[in-house]
């Protein structure tokens, strides 16, 4: 298989490259030298560039970047990382997200890395919106819980 890098992945190539249960957002890419530590393997915070990037670009699809009139500002306000499993130089990988579940003005977006079929490494983020002028907090627009409640599969906490 193919694999594209940096583009979002849909369930079919999610399931052809091993992950049983897609999700409603991953993407493809291949770890670098520069990722990887002493022992051989990534480091840590690697990973929590991977889930940066991959929540910019599903805020990005789920129409919550933050630039533009009225949009939300999205704040990290906390996250936790598990690691299961190394990942090596060189190996292909698909970090897959979606909105586990939400309140109100926040909402706890799941990373996962996958290498295959294998689950390497699962975060959770929680995330807080923020009024455009930085005011206070602005609740979830109506056509995002849309989408977290029907593609995401999410709840409200």
């Amino acid at each position: 298989m193919t694999l594209p890098y940096l583009i979002p992945l849909c369930a079919d190539q999610q399931r052809d490259f091993g992950i049983a249960a897609p999700r409603p957002f991953a993407m493809a890419d291949r770890v670098r030298f520069a990722e990887i530590d002493a022992l051989r393997h990534v480091n840590n915070v690697a990973y929590l560039r991977w889930f940066e990037h991959a929540r910019v670009e599903y805020f990005r699809a789920w129409g919550l970047h933050s630039h533009g009139e009225g949009q939300p500002r999205t704040v990290l306000r906390h996250i936790t990382v598990d690691y299961r499993a190394e990942l090596l130089l060189h190996d292909d990988y698909v970090v897959a997200s979606h909105c586990s579940e939400f309140r109100t003005t926040s909402f706890t977006l799941r990373s996962e890395v996958w290498k295959g079929d294998q689950r390497c490494t699962v975060a959770d983020a929680v995330v807080v919106l923020l009024k455009p002028d930085l005011s206070g907090r602005m609740a979830i627009p109506e056509r995002v819980l849309e989408r977290f409640i029907n593609i995401d599969g999410a709840s409200k906490a």
